[in-house]
């Protein structure tokens, strides 16, 4: 009889190798999904109150499409610094990282003016969210993206502090690209809410 001890109990382990920030990306991209799931819900309880004006004003009569434009405009010229920024922190050069995203910062701090002017005359008019369920869905939705972009603001921030204080390590250049992918978000959500609130609305 053989004195070794029988083996079919004993389970082979593999050495799993993770590159480094793979659980940091994979978490972030959970949170990603989850954020669209909320901007997806707010889309669709927009659209079921799109049309519900209660004896209050439309879309054509209240939003203002030139402005609009020209604040969509600043947060797609936004996308495009933090995009020449990615590229300035790949290449190791941190001051261009943070003169891009110095510019990307302006861009969306415009786009945050531009919105809470727009939020001023329409509550300064009467167009309250209290006023309809339009309005309510409207407030909501968009008052929700600009919330994201506010904090967006406040990461930027502090990741040029970040940045400033240690350079470009590699934690920091893992922050960076989790900040790019959740801008990139908020432009790509955008476009969908300059479509479907303010064209669609105004063409209705």
């Amino acid at each position: 009889m053989s004195s070794q001890a029988p083996s079919f109990y004993l389970i082979d382990e593999e050495e799993h190798h993770h590159g480094p920030g793979a659980s940091t990306a994979l978490g972030f991209w959970i949170y990603l999904m989850s954020d669209a799931l909320i901007f997806a819900t707010l889309f669709a309880t927009y659209g079921v109150l799109s049309t519900s004006y209660a004896g209050g004003p439309a879309p054509h009569q209240i939003f203002e499409l030139p402005l609009v434009a020209i604040n969509t405009g600043m947060l797609l010229l936004s996308s495009i610094t933090f995009g020449m920024a990615a590229i300035e922190t790949e290449a190791g050069r941190l001051r261009a990282t943070q003169g891009w995203l110095a510019v990307t910062a302006l861009f969306g701090a415009a786009f945050v003016g531009i919105e809470l002017y727009e939020f001023a005359t329409l509550i300064a008019e009467g167009a309250t969210p209290q006023r309809s369920a339009f309005l309510s869905g409207f407030f909501a939705l968009v008052g929700t993206h600009g919330l994201h972009v506010l904090c967006g603001l406040v990461w930027i921030g502090v990741t040029l502090v970040q940045i400033g204080q240690r350079g470009l390590t590699l934690d920091n250049r893992r922050r960076i690209m989790c900040l790019g992918m959740f801008w990139h978000l908020l432009d790509v959500v955008w476009i969908g809410v300059f479509t479907f609130v303010y064209l669609l609305g105004v063409l209705r």
